[in-house]
Parts: structure tokens; sequence; C-alpha cells
């Protein structure tokens, strides 16, 4: 059976793809095999400077995701 990890968007990103969240088979890539994915397969484009969380926790792109990993992909934030 192929698990689809849910992946959350916020801001800017849930505009772009015109919903709140996207399912893709993600486990035993590391999350820079998934930012690149998403930057060739989806339309949210380039990635740079959107950090990644997995299970709430900010994580580097050399972070094994696994089965029922909840990620979320969010913007940087600015104001004041």
């Amino acid at each position: 059976m192929i698990y689809l990890n849910k992946i959350m968007l916020f801001a800017q990103l849930k505009e772009e793809v015109g919903k709140g969240a996207i399912e893709i088979e993600a486990s035993g890539k590391t999350v820079g095999e998934l930012r690149k994915f998403l930057e060739k397969e989806t339309p949210l484009g380039n990635l740079d400077g959107i950090m990644i969380a997995v299970n709430e926790e900010f994580v580097k792109d050399d972070w094994i995701i696994e089965e029922k990993d909840d990620i979320a992909l969010i913007p940087p934030v600015s104001g004041g």
C-alpha cells in the first residue's frame, strides 16, 4: 500500500496551488528531495527561503521523511 503524506500549505503557497494541502508519496525521501520534487512537479515554483516543518518541527534538507509524517511549507513572515 502506498502512503500519501499530506503537505500543508500556508499564505501565498496556498494561493498559488488553490488549496491548503496537497498529498504526495514522500516517505523515504529527504526534505531536500521533496523540495526539488515540489519545485519541478507542482505550481509552487522556487522554494528558496521556504521553511519546511515535519511534525511541527523545522528540519533541514537532510531529514528523512517517514510514513504518517505531517509536513508543512511555511513562507517567510514579514511585518513588524
